[in-house]
Order: structure tokens, then C-alpha cells, then sequence
């Protein structure tokens, strides 16, 4: 069987202080963190909106690690190629949103990006499974997508270990050599992140823990050291 891949912390932007966003996320870059987190409502699909392309571009120059966009809207293939353009490495979309999950895959592939397969808290894990072979990784919504600052659904994580045996299943057929992330996104904390690694989650979203904090590299450090205790 194939190792398991690194753990990461993805702080998630959505709680940053907007009027000096570059100078929050090149702190957080400077924390160790492997990636930016970047949520994208549309105000349809979730009762929100949040930020689009333009605060990728400004954001892009300031940090070299992977910006991670997950988009919550409805319609995300009309919205693939602006954030591409803008800087996107990855990019998220949801199962239940209006969309050819395959035809997004496709695009996304022919553009050398980061694709994953994100699923809402009432959304069964037999909805993605299919396309767990195409994609990178699936995100596994431990709260309702919209607001941040929520707390996390515990019965969520029930979804993890049900991904880790079909992963399991796909290894033996490859030989080992099928991987895939598993990032939860909601309520992450230094209360809940040992719960959803010891889960089997190895990506953690984390905002208002993380751009809430008094020191926010002091709290990257804290999920860090609770991360790497469970994967020892």
C-alpha cells in the first residue's frame, strides 16, 4: 500500500482581514502552511457571497504556495477559466451543483490544474465515488457551506473512513498506486482537528481559527503539532 500523503493546513481566507490581505497571507505562508484556501460564493447555490477572481490575482504575486478555490456556486465550469487566468492552482467544485462532473474534470485536466470533488453535510459519500480515480481530492463539507465561524458537524466525519476503504479498493487495483486527499472544511480548530484526522482527513481548512487568533503563526503551529501527534 501506497504511504499516505502529507499533511496540510489550509488557512482559509474567508476570515482574513481583507483591508491587509497580502500581508495575511504572507504570514500565514511564513507559518508553514502549504496552501491558501480561497471560498467563492455565489450568492444561489449557498446564502452568501464572498470574493471572485480579482482577489486571486491580488493575492497571487504575494505568496508562492498553491492557491486551493473552492467554489460554492452554482454554475462552476462558467467560472473555471477567470480564475485560472487569475492564478487558481486548484480548483474545487461541488456534486451538487449544475454541473457534467465529468466535462469539469475534463477542462480542469486540460488545463493542468488541481481538481476536487467537494460534498455538502446531507450529500451520502456514494455520490462521488465514481470519480475518485479522476480527481486529486474529495472535500468533505463538515458544516452547511455559506458562513464561516460555524461548528463542525461531528456526524461528517463519518463520511472520511467510508472514503478511506474505497481508496483502499483502488489501491489494490493500481498496485498501490492510487492516492487521494481528503480535506474537511468547517469548523476546524484545535478542539476538532485531532477528530477529523484521527477520521482519516490529511487537509484541514482552517479561517476563523487561524486569522481569529492573537497570534495566528502561534495557532498554525498548535493545529500543526495536534496534526503530526495523530499521524505518528
Amino acid at each position: 500500500m501506497s504511504q499516505k500523503l502529507e499533511m496540510k493546513i489550509a488557512p482559509s481566507i474567508l476570515a482574513a482581514d481583507f483591508s491587509k490581505l497580502g500581508e495575511e497571507v504572507r504570514l500565514v505562508e511564513r507559518s508553514g502552511v502549504q496552501q491558501i484556501h480561497v471560498d467563492v460564493m455565489d450568492g444561489h447555490f449557498v446564502p452568501n457571497i464572498s470574493m471572485g477572481p480579482l482577489v486571486v490575482k491580488a493575492i497571487r504575486p504575494e505568496v508562492q504556495i498553491p492557491l486551493d478555490v473552492h467554489l460554492m456556486i452554482s454554475r462552476p465550469q462558467d467560472y473555471f477559466e477567470p480564475f485560472i487566468k487569475a492564478g487558481a492552482n486548484h480548483i474545487t467544485f461541488h456534486i451538487e451543483s449544475d454541473c457534467n462532473v465529468d466535462q469539469c474534470i475534463s477542462t480542469l485536466r486540460g488545463q493542468n490544474m488541481g481538481v476536487g470533488l467537494a460534498i455538502s453535510p446531507d450529500t451520502p459519500v456514494s455520490e462521488v465515488l465514481e470519480w475518485l480515480p479522476k480527481v486529486d481530492m474529495i472535500l468533505v463539507m463538515t458544516v452547511y457551506p455559506g458562513f464561516g465561524g460555524q461548528a463542525l458537524i461531528p456526524s461528517t466525519l463519518e463520511k472520511i473512513p467510508e472514503i478511506r476503504n474505497y481508496e483502499k479498493k483502488f489501491q489494490q487495483e493500481s498496485d498501490g498506486g492510487f492516492r487521494i486527499q481528503v480535506q474537511v472544511d468547517g469548523g476546524i480548530d484545535s478542539t476538532t482537528i485531532r477528530l477529523a484526522a484521527d477520521a482519516g482527513a490529511d487537509c484541514f481548512v482552517a479561517g476563523s481559527a487561524i486569522f481569529n487568533s492573537p497570534d495566528p503563526a502561534d495557532e498554525i503551529r498548535t493545529l500543526f503539532n495536534l496534526i503530526r501527534e495523530t499521524s505518528e
